[in-house]
């Protein structure tokens, strides 16, 4: 079984990806980590990068045809991103959801700490972590329609399970994502 993770900035996407390949013994594939590293390389921050990709779709390409390939070839693994459900078709999909305001505050909390986010400049405020956020999700909006025709990447009816992480800590919610995939491992035997 393959399991994607998808959500909104701030939901607790990698820490819940974490957990389930944690207990799963699973690998935990991450490709907006991948885009941040990238980002990096050459310089820009990811909202830079997402910008440039705008006009420059081998920053897209390039790693979607990764994760299509990750799969056709392996099996029993987490990957984590925006359009994992969509290149890998056949995996259960996750949607994690959080209240605009929260995912921002946990953003920035994680900013106010060593990390590795390479988020943006100058996301100093919450207001200004949400205005990045809403930025961003435009940006990934028209990339995916304009290269894979995708009108919303974030539209819940293309998830098998969406959990709202608003209101509840990291135990609670790897708690019922385990517990629905759990359900679905014992179904596929």
């Amino acid at each position: 079984m393959i399991v994607s993770i998808s959500g909104a900035p701030g939901s607790g996407k990698s820490t819940v990806a974490e957990k389930l390949a944690k207990k799963l013994g699973w690998p935990n594939y991450y490709i907006g980590e991948i885009r941040r590293k990238k980002a990096k390389s050459v310089g820009m921050t990811l909202a830079e990068y997402n910008k440039f990709a705008e006009t420059n779709p081998k920053t897209d390409l390039d790693v979607d045809k990764y994760q299509a390939q990750l799969g056709k070839e392996k099996d029993n693994f987490i990957i984590q991103g925006r359009t994992s459900w969509f290149f890998i078709p056949h995996s259960l999909k996750i949607f994690v959801d959080v209240n605009k305001t929260v995912g921002a505050e946990r953003v920035s909390k994680q900013l106010a700490g060593k990390n590795k986010r390479n988020e943006g400049n100058n996301l100093l405020t919450i207001k200004d972590i949400k205005k990045s956020h809403a930025e961003r999700m435009a940006c990934d909006k028209k990339r995916y329609k304009k290269y894979y025709g995708i009108t919303n990447a974030f539209d819940k009816r293309h998830f098998n399970y969406v959990v709202d992480t608003t209101n509840l800590n990291p135990e609670q919610v790897f708690a019922k994502v385990y517990s629905f995939i759990k359900k679905k491992l014992k179904t596929k035997r």
